[in-house]
C-alpha cells in the first residue's frame, strides 16, 4: 500500500489534539487452565454468598506480532456504500478499503441490535438463542438479548491482552458504557467519547427549545425517541467547528490513541463510532453533496420506528439525503484516520477489519426506524470488508458469513490457536485465496428480540420465535420481499434448519 493514499473527503484541521500517552503495558502470558474448554476463564478465589469471583482469561499464546484494526461503524447500510453497488453515496474511502482487500457480500448480524452485535463481536460466541435474559439495572431498552458480556465468557482483548498485545478502544457509542455494562474489558486502555443519541452527558433541560422544535417531526413528539432527541440537542450545543461533531471526535482521538499504541506494538484497536446512527445532522457541507434545498416542517434527522405515513414523499427524500450525507461524514474521518495509519507506516504491518452491526429502513417496506419485527434486507444485511497487510486482494466471496466470526478470523490471522468455545468461523481463506476451499454455509440466521430471520439461496424466513406471524418469501424470484408465500412447511423447514445450526431449541 506503501505510498498511495487512502481516499476520502479531506478536512482541513490545525493543531490535531494528541491524545495523552496511555499507561499500556503487556500482559504477562498465561496458558491453558482446567477450565479453559468449558468456560474460557479460569476462577482465582471465591468470597462468600453474593460476591463476584474473580477470574482471569486462560488462554493465551504468542502471536506473530501483526496488529490490528477493528472499525465497527453503528447503523451502515451495505446499500448506501459505492463498492456495493450505491452509484450516488460518496463513500470513497470505504471504496478504498473494499478494492485494497476483500468484501464480502452476504453478511448478516449473528443477532441485533447494537448490544447483542458486539456481545458477538467481542467474543467469537452466539448470543442467540438469549437464555437467562434479565432486564438489568439502568437498562431503558428491555430487549432480548441486551446485557453485558457474561462473566464467563472470555474476549477477544483478553486474549490478545495475554498474547503480549497492547489493547486501546475508543467509542461514543453511549449503549457500551450505561449502567451495568462491562464492554471495555480487555483493553488496556478505553476512552468514551460522551454526548451521543440518549447519553445523559448534559442536563436535558438545557436543550435549545427552536433546534428541538426543528428536528421534531410527528409523531415522534412525546414518544418513547422525544427524551432521546431532548438529550442530544442538549448534549450538542455549542458546536461550530466540524471537530466539534462526534464522529470527528471518535476518529480525533482514535488518532491519538493509534500514535501511543504504534510504540508499544504489536496492537489491537478498536474504534467504535455510534455514526451514522441516528440523529443525522451533519455539517451543512455534507448535506450539500446530496441536496441544496430545504423543506417545509421539521428535519427529519431521527425516525419514527413503525409505519412511514407520517411522512410525505419529499420528507422521505430529505430523510435519504440527510442519512447519506452522515454517511459520508463518517467516511471522510475514516480517511483522516487510516491516512494517520498510512503516514506512521502501519499499513504494511496491519490487518484492517470494517464492519457494521446493522442498517435501517428508511421508508422501504412502509417502515422507518427499526423495529424488531423488521428483518428485512435494509436492517440485516451489513457491510464487512478486510484488508490484510500483506497486499492480498482475494476480491468478493459471496459465502454467507456473520459477526460472531470476526474474533476468530482475527486470531487465526494473529497465529494464534482458536479457542474451542468460539463458535464463528474463520473467515481468512476467503482473504487469503480468491477461491478458497471452504465449506460453504448456505444457511444465515439472525434475530431481533423475539423475531427471527433464516435465509436460504432461494428463500427468507421472518417470523417471531415460536413460529407465529410468518412472512416467506422466495428471495430469487421476488429480492425486494413483496410477495408473501402461503407456505407453512417451507417456514417449517427453515425454522427446524435454524433449530439444528444453533443446536439446540429456542427456549428462554
Amino acid at each position: 500500500m506503501g505510498a498511495k493514499r487512502w481516499v476520502g473527503m479531506r478536512i482541513t484541521r490545525r493543531g490535531l489534539l494528541r491524545s495523552a500517552g496511555m499507561a499500556l503495558g503487556a500482559v504477562p502470558l498465561a496458558k491453558w487452565g482446567p477450565n479453559a474448554l468449558d468456560l474460557g476463564r479460569k476462577v482465582l478465589a471465591t468470597g462468600g454468598p453474593g460476591t463476584v469471583p474473580q477470574v482471569e482469561p486462560v488462554f493465551a499464546q504468542p502471536a506473530n506480532g501483526m496488529n490490528v484494526i477493528l472499525v465497527v461503524l453503528d447503523t451502515l447500510r451495505k446499500d448506501y456504500v459505492g463498492a456495493y453497488g450505491n452509484p450516488w453515496v460518496q463513500t470513497p474511502t470505504l471504496d478504498e478499503v473494499a478494492a485494497r482487500g476483500t468484501r464480502f457480500e452476504r453478511v448478516v448480524p449473528e443477532s441485533l441490535p447494537t448490544i447483542p452485535v458486539r456481545r458477538a463481536l467481542h467474543t467469537g460466541i452466539r448470543t442467540f438463542p438469549f437464555r437467562d435474559w434479565e432486564q438489568q439495572k439502568g437498562d431503558t431498552v428491555g430487549l432480548l438479548g441486551w446485557q453485558r458480556i457474561p462473566e464467563q465468557q472470555t474476549t477477544l482483548a483478553e486474549i490478545l491482552s495475554n498474547s503480549g498485545y497492547t489493547t486501546a478502544l475508543i467509542s461514543d457509542t453511549p449503549h457500551l458504557y450505561g449502567p451495568s455494562m462491562n464492554f471495555h474489558r480487555g483493553f488496556g486502555s478505553f476512552r468514551w467519547i460522551r454526548g451521543q443519541h440518549g447519553d445523559s452527558y448534559r442536563p436535558s433541560r438545557a436543550a435549545d427549545a427552536d433546534r428541538l422544535d426543528g428536528y421534531l417531526t410527528e409523531p415522534l413528539r412525546g414518544s418513547r425517541w422525544h427524551p432521546a432527541l431532548v438529550q442530544y440537542v442538549a448534549n450538542t450545543d455549542g458546536r461550530s467547528g466540524e471537530d466539534d461533531w462526534l464522529a470527528p471526535r471518535v476518529f480525533i482521538e482514535a488518532m491519538g490513541l493509534l500514535e501511543d499504541a504504534a510504540d508499544l506494538g504489536p496492537f489491537f484497536l478498536m474504534v467504535d463510532s455510534f455514526d451514522p446512527h441516528e440523529p443525522w445532522d451533519p455539517p451543512s457541507r455534507y448535506i450539500g453533496l446530496y441536496d441544496e434545498a430545504t423543506i417545509d416542517g421539521p428535519e427529519p434527522v431521527t425516525p419514527f420506528y413503525g409505519n412511514s405515513a407520517y411522512l410525505d414523499e419529499p420528507q422521505l427524500e430529505r430523510m435519504k439525503k440527510l442519512y447519506a450525507a452522515e454517511v459520508s461524514m463518517v467516511d471522510a474521518w475514516l480517511g483522516r484516520f487510516l491516512d494517520r495509519v498510512d503516514n506512521l507506516g502501519l499499513l504494511d504491518s496491519t490487518l484492517l477489519v470494517v464492519v457494521s452491526d446493522h442498517g435501517i429502513l428508511l421508508g422501504e417496506h412502509g417502515i422507518t426506524g427499526k423495529p424488531s419485527f423488521a428483518l428485512w434486507p435494509e436492517v440485516v444485511d451489513v457491510p464487512l470488508l478486510i484488508s490484510h497487510p500483506d497486499h492480498r486482494t482475494a476480491g468478493v466471496h459471496e459465502d454467507y458469513v456473520s459477526t460472531h466470526d470476526l474474533a476468530p478470523t482475527i486470531l487465526a490471522a494473529l497465529g494464534i490457536d482458536l479457542p474451542p468455545w468460539m463458535n464463528g468461523r474463520d473467515l481468512m481463506p476467503y482473504v487469503t485465496d480468491p477461491s478458497p476451499e471452504t465449506d460453504d454455509l448456505t444457511i444465515a440466521t439472525s434475530a431481533f428480540n423475539d423475531w427471527l430471520m433464516v435465509r436460504t439461496g432461494r428463500y427468507e424466513l421472518q417470523a417471531r420465535d415460536d413460529l407465529s406471524q410468518v412472512r416467506l418469501y422466495d428471495i430469487l424470484d421476488d429480492p425486494g420481499r413483496e410477495h408473501l408465500l402461503d407456505d407453512r412447511p417451507t417456514a417449517e423447514e427453515l425454522y427446524d434448519r435454524l433449530v439444528a445450526e444453533l443446536g439446540n431449541p429456542l427456549v428462554y
